[in-house]
């Protein structure tokens, strides 16, 4: 796999965990609890492939409206891997990000969040961006918000510098979005950033989806051409 074609910055919608469960008759939770692992070992491989970010959909604003015994599983589910991986993080030099609105969040998962964003801040080998309490139009409402807070005239206004109010600020647009469940959709996932993102939709459920039909996944994107609205010359090999 050339390094040259392997995507920068990949986004995953993880989708199917309770319907994974459901359809072995097992309790939502246990669909959870396999997401979870599958999260490991897709960011093991990412790491080990030089993927310089990875951005994972783990809860959308929408998914609040959920009973709510299932929404406090998610949390205190969210709370106990990020305490977990923390160290793994560290000694791998791996940045942790959340994007998303932390309002709804507890106080102590808040608190669990800024500290794991403090203390790798400085590490460059990978940058998960965890998507909880998500939503892509919320991201844009709250942008803006932002920049008529600061009464920037605008003239000042550009693509570039909307860019930097997005919580996802500093970090490469994706080149690829991947989804699981057999859903075609981005589900108010990452809309400005995704505009000439390719996409990749599989029937797997997420707890099934291996790290083998991830690299899958990566072999498909290497073999599209990404023209970015201009006309490839195959003759000269150059746009």
């Amino acid at each position: 796999m050339g390094k040259r074609t392997i995507p920068r910055h990949i986004g995953i919608i993880m989708d199917g965990n309770g319907r994974w469960a459901e359809m072995r008759g097992l309790p939502r939770l246990e669909g959870h609890k396999r997401g979870v692992a599958r999260v490991r070992e897709i960011i093991e491989t990412a790491y080990k492939m030089g993927i310089e970010a990875l951005t994972l959909y783990a809860f959308s604003i929408e998914n609040w409206q959920r009973p709510q015994d299932e929404v406090s599983i998610i949390m205190d589910l969210f709370h106990d891997t990020l305490l977990e991986q923390h160290p793994i993080f560290i000694e791998k030099d791996i940045r942790f990000k959340l994007i998303g609105d932390r309002k709804r969040l507890s106080v102590d998962l808040i608190n669990l969040i800024d500290f794991i964003e403090r203390t790798t801040a400085n590490n460059r080998k990978l940058v998960i961006q965890c998507a909880l309490s998500y939503s892509g139009r919320d991201e844009l409402v709250r942008a803006i918000r932002k920049i008529i807070d600061l009464k920037i005239p605008s003239q000042n206004i550009h693509e570039d510098f909307i860019s930097q109010f997005l919580d996802t600020a500093g970090i490469p647009d994706p080149d690829f979005l991947i989804r699981t469940s057999g859903e075609q959709r981005i589900s108010n996932f990452l809309l400005w950033q995704s505009a000439y993102a390719e996409f990749y939709f599989t029937p797997t459920l997420w707890p099934d989806f291996t790290k083998e039909e991830f690299l899958e996944a990566i072999y498909e994107y290497q073999s599209r051409e990404r023209r970015f609205g201009k006309i490839y010359n195959r003759a000269l090999n150059a746009f």
